[in-house]
């Protein structure tokens, strides 16, 4: 799947429909500080900006984060990417795919996608210095043709940023 791309996917479950709707009014009155939800008709295409916090290597940088929803959330994880240009920063690929094992291994149903915003910010606070994955280059090239980063098998690794 390529983020301008629509990717082949199936409807919303019934339960994942409702349990996106419910969170979509808990954002609407508590947003997470550091993002803005972009208002669309698409409950399963969630498109997110993201405010780098204030005393980081990132303060006021502004990304989006395209949040791709499967039929089976929250038993399955969504698909998180940020579009381009993507944040420089170890974990981040330049195709914008996403490094964090809570989108991938340690995915739990009890979270959300504000606690999936946080933890993403959270990533980018901690980290001291901009630079990309060490393997950015062969990484980006293997995945050409619009791979998924959930087809990905992550090497979690460094927890330090």
């Amino acid at each position: 799947m390529t983020s301008s791309g629509a990717p082949s996917r199936k409807a919303l479950s019934k339960i994942a429909t409702n349990r996106l709707q419910k969170e979509l009014v808990e954002w609407q009155m508590n947003p997470p500080t550091g993002f803005k939800h972009k208002v669309t008709d698409n409950l399963q295409r969630w498109i997110i900006e993201v405010i780098g916090a204030p005393g980081t290597l990132y303060a006021n940088d502004t990304y989006q984060l395209q949040v791709d929803f499967p039929e089976h959330y929250p038993m399955e994880s969504p698909q998180v990417i940020f579009l381009h240009p993507a944040p420089v920063h170890p974990h981040i690929y330049s195709n914008g795919h996403i490094c964090l094992d809570i989108l991938y291994d340690s995915w739990s149903p009890a979270m959300t996608v504000s606690s999936i915003c946080i933890s993403i910010l959270s990533m980018l606070s901690s980290s001291t210095e901009k630079q990309r994955p060490t393997d950015n280059d062969r990484y980006v090239k293997n995945c050409k043709n619009g791979r998924s980063p959930k087809e990905t098998r992550w090497w979690f690794h460094d927890d330090k940023v």
